[in-house]
């Protein structure tokens, strides 16, 4: 049935959908192939594939993702954690900085601040929202893995009412054009949220509103880390030269996109103020 439905991997998806039923691991079903299934887990089964032959997401049928080394709860107020974001922490761990402040701008499942933090144990982090049910469920997420006294989730218009300075800034914004989201593949159109996707008609939205606020929110020595659609990278180095704010490198995923912009707060002034490099 997920094969006739054109699902990419039918087999191991319907090893998980029962996995799920049964309570177990793939793991333990591959163990032990003929262990019987219980009549309530058949049950949970047929109603778990029938979401899935709907095109929900399989995130959102199991109710958690992986991302980093971190579990995380997933709902339909968050974006779900993709491999690609990884990228993002991969380089800011690349970069040599140690921060001890960390932001974190549209923050979801709160997957990249909470993966920031596990891999900085001396920081401290803060991730905004729109949506104050989404930073309830990263609030959530950091208690999940053991990282609520070093982290902190609030909603917000983005950075409009934020003050002080960030050694560490990550984002992964919404940044697909409003006339593609349609054509997109159901499980992202239709049971992602749209303001997690809908990057206004050209895609960049979102970072103009986060690049100007990058100068007065980066500390000196500071590293800000957007995450890029494909193709993205020349139209937001773009944006951030307009506010003064050389492009310090690009990070590609493991599809060889660049997926990674890296903004890097001089400790120098120059003409009198600090600026990116």
């Amino acid at each position: 049935m997920l094969r006739a439905a054109a699902i990419e991997n039918p087999r191991l998806e319907a090893r998980l959908l029962l996995a799920h039923a049964m309570s177990s691991s793939t793991e333990a079903l591959l163990r032990d192939p003929r262990a019987p299934v219980p009549p309530e887990a058949i049950r949970r089964f047929r109603a778990a594939l029938g979401q899935r032959l709907a095109r929900l997401p399989m995130a959102r049928i199991l109710g958690e993702a992986c991302f980093w080394t971190l579990e995380l709860e997933v709902g339909p107020e968050t974006l779900i954690p993709r491999a690609d974001s990884e990228t993002l922490i991969e380089a800011a761990l690349a970069s040599g900085i140690t921060p001890r402040r960390i932001l974190d701008l549209g923050t979801g499942t709160g997957c990249l601040l909470l993966a920031a933090l596990s891999e900085f144990p001396a920081a401290w982090g803060l991730g905004l929202d729109l949506r104050p049910d989404a930073a309830a469920l990263a609030a959530r997420n950091a208690a999940r893995n053991g990282l609520a006294g070093r982290a902190a989730f609030a909603a917000g218009d983005w950075a409009s009412a934020l003050n002080g300075r960030f050694d560490l800034i990550l984002s992964n914004p919404p940044y697909i054009e409003s006339a593609v989201i349609p054509g997109l593949m159901p499980e992202v159109a239709e049971h992602e949220p749209p303001s997690a996707l809908d990057g206004g008609p050209d895609g960049l939205d979102a970072y103009r509103r986060i690049i100007r606020d990058l100068p007065r929110l980066l500390a000196p020595g500071g590293l800000a880390v957007l995450e890029l659609g494909e193709g993205q990278g020349p139209a937001v180095s773009a944006l951030a030269d307009e506010q003064g704010l050389p492009v310090a490198g690009l990070k590609a995923d493991l599809g060889g996109i660049d997926r990674a912009l890296i903004l890097k707060f001089s400790e120098k002034p120059v003409g009198g103020a600090a600026r990116c490099v």
